[in-house]
């Protein structure tokens, strides 16, 4: 029988009913890392609007700077997070404690590493990203006020993730909620009024990310529930450092492969698009869009495996298997449910989404609609593959999550895009995506396969 009757002056998250808690902790995450994706969206929009295709194309040649950023703020946050879900499960609140204040030593540490090595290799590196002569000073502008605010976006996405396990996941949500809206407010008055172009887009998203670290640091530094920041805690633990990190390796790999598929992307699709009436401006600007609206509907799925996460976390410490096999698979259809739908409207109303982003030329529109139509073809696929590397990830199984958060992009979806050109050329990237897709999903699933039945046998273990 279930272990329903905890002790409810205990930890909810091993008590209340899964499908309330998932969807108390699942949506203000999904709202959190829409707010994330919102933040380079919205630039896009306005910038589009306000500057045109090479503006979008600069940004899209900035993008790996950015998710190199976000790759070290999920392993960290990911990673911190999962251990200390685990430790309030098996009640130890102190440690959970000491992880908090290691890993906020650790986000202060990584922003000024990353921040002092992009300023240090800027040109080199938005080369290798694709600048071209074209887009390199746009490129420049946007990334030097990027890497300003690094210290506060690592902290916003790395204390968000901790307020989550600490039983505050609506803070998460409000803190970025606040930051976006401003950055929307912002991003049209610095644009069309003050005529800063995309450094103005740049100063509005470092503006809103100033804000929503500021919220997170003060509600630890006053009202946390299980942790609070104290001066005490401000150190380096080096068990915590070689537990907590490793369970967010998935997730920092997931952001090291999109920078190394961003890479190798932007620059075929100049090369190709150049072998083209398309052109490789043209090419890397509407795919830059494509992907912005992929990013969409996987920051929904990982929302939904993020939301998971402390419920996995703490039924996993608090052995109680079956509400843990229960979380999964609710949050399994959440995630597909809503890659059906996305997958649906990419489909249906390319046009109709892709306008958001300006109105560009005939030749434009045309090519970014075959992008869209094409390249998101299989995204249906997206949420049982993220949730399932979420769910590994919690439940301290960080080899197969670090093994699935490189499946879809560096083993797969790079290879495919360097070969597949060799013969169909531009469309050989397009085609690479849903390719990729379907067959990292038939991979995942043999793990899940193999992990319910292990699962199972465990339920049935706790009831004899």
């Amino acid at each position: 029988m279930e272990q329903t009757k905890v002790e409810k002056k205990g930890n909810p998250l091993g008590y209340r009913p899964i499908g309330v808690l998932l969807g108390q902790f699942a949506l203000p995450a999904i709202i959190s890392m829409l707010v994330n994706s919102i933040y380079n969206i919205v630039d896009q929009i306005f910038i589009g609007q306000g500057i045109g295709y090479l503006g979008n194309a600069a940004t899209t040649i900035a993008f790996p700077i950015v998710t190199i950023i976000l790759a070290m703020s999920t392993l960290l946050g990911a990673g911190g997070s999962a251990y200390a879900a685990i430790k309030l499960g098996e009640k130890r609140e102190e440690d959970a404690e000491k992880t908090l204040g290691t890993v906020f030593i650790l986000t202060l540490i990584s922003s000024a590493v990353v921040m002092v090595l992009g300023f240090l290799f800027m040109t080199p590196m938005l080369k290798i990203f694709g600048a071209t002569v074209n887009t390199m000073e746009y490129a420049r502008q946007y990334t030097s006020i990027i890497l300003i605010g690094t210290p506060f976006n690592m902290l916003s996405v790395v204390l968000s993730n901790m307020s989550r396990t600490d039983g505050s996941p609506a803070l998460s949500m409000y803190a970025l909620l606040v930051g976006a809206v401003l950055n929307t407010i912002l991003d049209p008055i610095y644009i069309f009024v003050f005529h800063w172009g995309v450094s103005g887009a740049a100063v509005a998203t470092i503006t809103s990310q100033i804000i929503s670290a500021v919220v997170l640091v003060v509600y630890f530094l006053k009202k946390g529930k299980n942790m609070r920041l104290r001066r005490k805690t401000f150190r380096l633990d080096r068990e915590i450092c070689v537990r907590a990190l490793p369970l967010g390796i998935s997730s920092g790999i997931t952001q090291v492969a999109s920078t190394i598929l961003q890479v190798v992307m932007n620059n075929s699709l100049v090369y190709y698009g150049n072998q083209t009436t398309v052109g490789g401006d043209v090419a890397l600007s509407a795919m830059g869009i494509v992907n912005k609206i992929s990013m969409i509907l996987i920051s929904i799925c990982i929302g939904i495996g993020i939301g998971s996460q402390p419920i996995l976390g703490f039924n996993k410490g608090a052995n109680q298997p079956k509400r843990v096999r229960k979380t999964y698979l609710l949050a399994i259809s959440a995630a597909t449910v809503v890659s059906i739908l996305g997958w649906l409207a990419c489909q249906i109303f390319p046009g109709q989404i892709l306008s958001l982003f300006g109105t560009q030329d005939i030749e434009f529109t045309q090519f970014a609609i075959k992008c869209l139509k094409i390249y998101m073809l299989g995204i249906f696929t997206a949420g049982f593959q993220v949730v399932s590397t979420s769910y590994f990830q919690s439940t301290g199984q960080p080899l197969k999550a670090s093994v699935l958060s490189m499946l879809r992009q560096l083993l797969l979806l790079i290879p495919l895009i360097l070969i597949l050109p060799l013969t169909f050329s531009l469309d050989g990237i397009l085609y690479a995506g849903p390719i990729a897709d379907v067959a990292s999903a038939v991979i995942v699933s043999l793990f899940v396969v193999y992990e319910l039945r292990k699962l199972n046998k465990v339920c049935s273990a706790s009831e004899a």
